[in-house]
This record gives structure tokens, sequence and C-alpha cells, in this order.
């Protein structure tokens, strides 16, 4: 895991192993390793509080309520009482002050918290408050003696650091851990911290200096001074991050190497005069400009393309796979899935069946005689388009003249995968990411920056919206009536239910059942249909799934497997089972696998009588809109960076105090600020930029793969 890089090349101080601070000691640094990945002074400094307390803020006991959320309460130990057996024991102490009695409970590190409790001693005393019995009470609060409060410390607002039970067991509570970043802070120089941001974004933006962000940061005097040390700190890690990929970009546009592809020849020309299958959007046009003025400029091409379900991305890899073949190169397609796979050779031989150009499809399951034949035309040359899946990095798959290669979904792929694919050429080929997955702006800047970008944002003429409904479990006759009379139509349908890994049993069972009761609305022979599951054999669930895109069965059973990978444009209806369990661009993929045809689609959301807050907002959200990009919007905003998929490999979402939701106009300062300083020194040669080149120079860290792919 790349590690956060607010101080990574740091001074000698800085660099001390955590065991060497007064106070900690071999026993609590292990844990302090384990526990919070903190292995020196720098670490700790980078362990940033989550909270201040108030210290001049006491509550009276008889104010605390139940909408009362935090609170730091003064009073006398009546007495306390280990209470329970075995994994129930728990401790439980009475506080008194003078307008009432409230309860403090503790479940682990029982015997290290009664060795600080003194019957009669006087506390104070800060949690979260709740109430049992009508009585307040705070489970695991923070003590100290009250007679130790304040000696030595000079601000007004305490940190509190996030720990773990583990730390609590061996005294390094939040608080503890706060007297320790005391004590470092009172070792550290200004020298230990030095200025890293060039003067005059310091002064544009009105920063406080580096040494000072971290002293305000950990104890402020005032909330004014914290706001203004968080301020310093976030846009220097969002600055840090933007730079780092603006430097790769640049470095890429600039120095390396890759094949030219300096004509639009004769394939590409007859295919758009007299083969395209519709007219191409603005959007379409766009993109094949930008990824025509790449390919022509003799450096590496590494562009993501982003495109919502069904707004054409496959149209837009043909005709750049065309312009490679005029160029004399091969391209290859990599997809995640055999029958995804599949699908593109079906789609693509059908729209290059009347070009003289050879298409070849390569996966697990070819035939010895035909994968032999298939590498001896590869190699030789005979062959320009390659589809296939992990098939094609095998080390045996030698082309001739590789020059393009084209990835789809790609967070369903290893970086190692995705690496060595390209190194099967001598002059590394262009790459085109393509996903079908919406990313937000916010996302796209910070996981995906070091990568240039392309997006298509409108759909192909012709297309009906999906109309999306929800319905509750009570309503399901209706919905399966509706289900008879469009599968009675000649159309077909999906039904899937959720996955969660953790309960794999429970959610086997739950399919089962479901597909039980499918079976009792749809009896056979007059109703076909297909299941696939993650417990299936793969050559079983392939053969279930090819049996619904062949037509053979009207209905497929499935978990999410079937989220991508399978196009028929004859389904019409996808029914989403207990929809309040999925994220919502989850739901959103799924919708997307109907509405591919001509006919009215339509996505019917199934959710039990009860729904939660943000269950509910996910299921308003796409009942009312069908654009990905504000669903991505939203999701981002619901689940926050770290859950949406493909991007939990992204060292760049690693931040310790940004947030690329609640910060998104510091965001846009920091790529901005970057943007302008690569532009205007792309080396970071001038001696205002040096001290940042030199702390990016000696920064710990991973290569960041995407540059690769």
């Amino acid at each position: 895991m790349l590690k956060a890089f607010l101080i990574t090349s740091q001074p000698a101080i800085l660099s001390s192993p955590i065991e060497y601070l007064k106070g900690v000691g071999p026993q609590r640094a292990d844990l302090l390793k384990k526990e919070l990945n903190i292995f020196t002074f720098g670490d700790l400094l980078q362990h940033f509080p989550f909270r201040h307390i108030d210290r001049t803020s006491i509550t009276n006991i008889n104010e605390l309520t139940p909408a009362t959320e935090y609170a730091q309460v003064a009073g006398v130990l009546l007495h306390y009482e280990q209470l329970g057996q075995k994994s129930g024991r728990r401790l439980v102490a009475e506080l008194k002050d003078k307008t009432g009695i409230m309860e403090l409970t503790w479940f682990q590190g029982l015997s290290w918290v009664q060795k600080m409790l003194e019957t009669g001693q006087s506390y104070l005393v800060f949690g979260r408050v709740t109430f049992y019995n009508g009585r307040p009470q705070i489970i695991h609060p923070e003590l100290e003696l009250l007679k130790t409060v304040g000696q030595g410390a000079k601000n007004y607002l305490e940190p509190v650091y996030s720990t773990t039970e583990k730390l609590k067991s061996k005294g390094l509570g939040g608080r503890q851990i706060g007297k320790l970043t005391q004590l470092l802070m009172g070792m550290v120089k200004e020298k230990d911290i030095p200025e890293i941001l060039p003067g005059k974004i310091i002064k544009e933006f009105k920063l406080i200096d580096r040494y000072k962000a971290f002293r305000q940061v950990h104890f402020p005097q005032t909330a004014d001074e914290y706001v203004e040390a968080v301020k310093r700190l976030k846009l220097e890690e969002l600055f840090l991050a933007q730079l780092r990929m603006a430097l790769i970009r640049s470095g890429r546009h600039r120095y390396s190497k890759g094949v030219v592809f300096d004509r639009v020849g004769d394939l590409f020309n007859r295919f758009y005069r007299n083969f395209l299958p519709f007219q191409l959007t603005t959007a379409q046009k766009r993109v094949i400009k930008e990824i025509r003025a790449d390919t022509a400029r003799g450096r590496q091409m590494n562009r993501l393309l982003q495109g919502d379900v069904g707004s054409g991305k496959t149209i837009v890899a043909v005709l750049i796979m065309l312009l490679a073949a005029d160029n004399g190169f091969q391209s290859c397609l990599m997809a995640p899935t055999e029958i995804l796979a599949q699908q593109h050779y079906n789609t693509i031989s059908a729209l290059l069946q009347k070009m003289n150009i050879r298409v070849s499809l390569l996966t697990g399951s070819a035939k010895p005689a035909e994968r032999k034949k298939l590498l001896q035309e590869l190699e030789e040359g005979q062959l320009a388009i390659l589809i296939g899946t992990h098939a094609v990095i095998e080390d045996v798959v030698q082309f001739h003249k590789l020059g393009l290669v084209i990835i789809d979904e790609q967070h369903r792929f290893g970086v190692a995968q995705r690496a060595r694919l390209w190194q099967k050429a001598t002059v590394p080929p262009h790459v085109l990411v393509m996903t079908a997955t919406p990313i937000p702006r916010t996302l796209a800047m910070t996981a995906y920056g070091d990568l240039d970008y392309s997006v298509i944002d409108e759909l192909p003429p012709g297309r009906q919206p999906i109309t999306t409904v929800h319905r509750y479990e009570s309503q399901r006759s209706k919905v399966m009536d509706f289900l008879r009379s469009e599968i009675d139509k000649g159309r077909q349908a999906y039904i899937i239910f959720p996955l969660i890994e953790e309960s794999d049993k429970l959610d086997y069972e739950n399919l089962m059942k479901g597909y039980e009761n499918v079976k009792a609305y749809f009896p056979e022979p007059r109703y076909r249909i297909s299941m696939v599951h993650g417990r299936q054999p793969a050559e079983q669930k392939e053969q279930n799934m090819k049996r619904f895109v062949e037509h053979d069965t009207r209905i497929m059973v499935s978990t999410t497997v079937i989220e991508v990978g399978v196009d028929v444009p004859n389904a019409s209806v996808m029914v989403i089972e207990s929809a309040e369990k999925f994220g919502l661009s989850q739901l959103h993929q799924l919708r997307g696998r109907v509405g591919r045809g001509a006919e009215k689609s339509y996505c019917i959301l199934i959710t039990g009588p009860k729904l939660g807050n943000d269950a509910r907002e996910r299921i308003r959200v796409l009942v009312s809109t069908g654009n990905g990009f504000e669903i991505a919007e939203k999701d981002l905003e619901l689940r926050g960076p770290g859950e949406i998929e493909g991007t939990r490999q992204s060292g760049a979402l690693n931040f310790k105090l940004a947030h690329i939701v609640q910060d998104r106009s510091l965001l846009e300062i920091a790529k901005n600020i970057s943007a302008r300083l690569i532009e205007n020194d792309p080396e970071l040669n001038s001696a205002e930029n040096l001290p940042l080149k030199n702390f990016l120079r000696m920064q710990k860290g991973a290569v960041l793969w995407r540059k690769i792919s």
C-alpha cells in the first residue's frame, strides 16, 4: 500500500524508529506498527487527531439528553465492579457530580482500566453519550484524574486520536497518543519540517508555513488556527498527488516512444463510408479525434475511454483497430470473461464481415489444433485483430507487429496481467482502457489522473430510455404478471439476486429459493429458465449464459455475475430482488443489461417494506435518472471513494486528511496549480521548485502501474 506523503522524505529525527520515543518502548512500538502503521516519529506526526475537545467546557450530568452526542463530564467515582462471566464480562462504574449520577461501562481492557480507578477520586470523563433504562452512560470513556488535567498544557483544544482496543489495553488510548505527540512536537524544530511548496503558491492561497501547520493541526490554540492548518495540509496532500500524476503524464507525452499511426487509410475510410451501422454521435467523433491525435505523434497513448452502458464504445474501438491495420499494425482486445470476449468477437466480426481483414478469438477453451493455427497466423502477421480473455497474455502468444491494446472493463484485470500484454512488442503499443462504469470527475482526477481521459457522454440515436420503477415485495405477483406479458411477446428477462460475500451459504439458499419461486410462476416446459451463480463450475456457468444469449431460455435467474458481459438485445425486463442491498452504481450497471435492442425496456427494483435512509435515496436516484455520470457522483457521495469498484488499488486515494468529495474545491485548485507548474517548469528545475523536486524524489512508494495500463 502506498504510504501517505506528507512526511516521508524526512530529516533524521522524523526517521527515528518509534520505539525510541520516550514512553513507547519495544512492546508498545510493535503494537503501534501493527495497529496504526506507525513506524517512525514522522508517522506519529501524521497520525492526525479526528477531533478536539474544548477543555474549558464541562457538561452537568442532568444536562445530558438522548440528543447529546459527545460530552465531557467531571465528577467523583462512587464505586465500580465487574459483572458477568467470560465473554460477557464488563466493568461498570458510577460517576457523580453535583447534579446527578451516570454510568461508565467497559467491555474490554478491564484489568488495565481497573488499575486507573480509585473510589472517591475526581475524574474528567469524555465519550459518546447513550441512555440505558433512562440513565445516561458512556461506554469505553476517555478517563483522566481531574487533578492532572491541564498540567503543562497551554492549549484549550485537546486533540483526540483514533486508537484500538489492543492499544488501549497497553495504555495507549486516544489521549495517551496525544501526550506522545505533544512530547514529539516539543523535540521537533522548524528545520525538521522544511517548506516544500513554492513561495508563489503559499502567497497566492494565503497558506501558513509547513512547520506551523503541523503544530496547529495537533495543538491549536483556537478553532481558527485548526482550520488554517487543515486547509494548508489538505491542499498539500491533493497538490502532491496531482503533481505526481501530472509529472507521469508529462513525461510520457515528452519521452515515451510509441508506434506512429500516421495515415488514415483505405480500411478506415471504406468502413466509415460504407459499413458504419449508424451515424456517430458528436461525442464518439470527438473521442476518435483525440485518439487519432494521440496515435500520430510518436508517443505511446495511454487513454481511459469512459462511456455509459450502450454509449457506443465498441464502434470506437473498431475504428481505431482499423486505423492500426491501415498503418500495418495488429490490435488486441482483452475482455475479462469468455462470454464477453465471445460477444466482442461476434459483434466485431459481423461489423467487419465485408472487409478484407482477419479477426480471431482466443480463449481458454480453444481446441489445441485451432489454437496452434491461430498462434502461427498471429506471429506471421496474417491476423490483424485478436480478441480474447486472459489467454492472450500467455507467453506462447506472440504478435508479428502489435500496435494497439484495448482493455475492456480494466478493473477486472490485475496490473501485472495488463502489463504483460503491452510488453509483447518492441515499441510499447498504444493502450486504450475502456470502462462502462461511470467514474465521477473528482475520482477520475485522483485515481486516473495520470491517464489521458476521454468520455462518450451521449447515447446513440434511437436508444429508448429504460423505465425504472420501485415495487415492494407485497406487489410481487403483479410484477410477475407483467414479466409474463413481456415474455409472451417473445421477450426475455433477468431476475437478479444479491450476492454478499460474507454470507455465501445464505445467498446460495436465497437464490435457490428464489429460483423455485420463479419456476412456480413460470412452469416448464412452456417457460425455459437458466440459472447462473458463483458456485457453478465455469463450464456450466458459460453454458447457461450461452443458452440465454441464444434465446434457448427466456428467463435468466442469476446473482451479479451477469453485471458485466451479457449482451442480449431481446431482453427487455430486469428484475432486481432485494434492491436495497445493492450499491447505486451496481444497480445502474445491472439495469444496463436491458435496453440494448429496439424494444421498450424496464427495470423493476423489488425491496422489503422497511428501507434505511441511504437505501431509500439510492432507489430514488435510480428511478429518477438514467444518467450514469449523475449516478456515479451520487454513489461517490453516499459511499466514499474507497468503496467504489476498481479504486481500492489506487494509492492516489490514500489521503490522511483530504477527502475527494468534501474537498472538491481544493482538489480543483490542486489540479490547476500542478498543471500550471508543470507547464512552466516540466522538470521542476527552477530554484523555487527544487525543494519540491527533492521531496518527491526521496519519497517511498510503489510504481504507479496505471501509467502502463
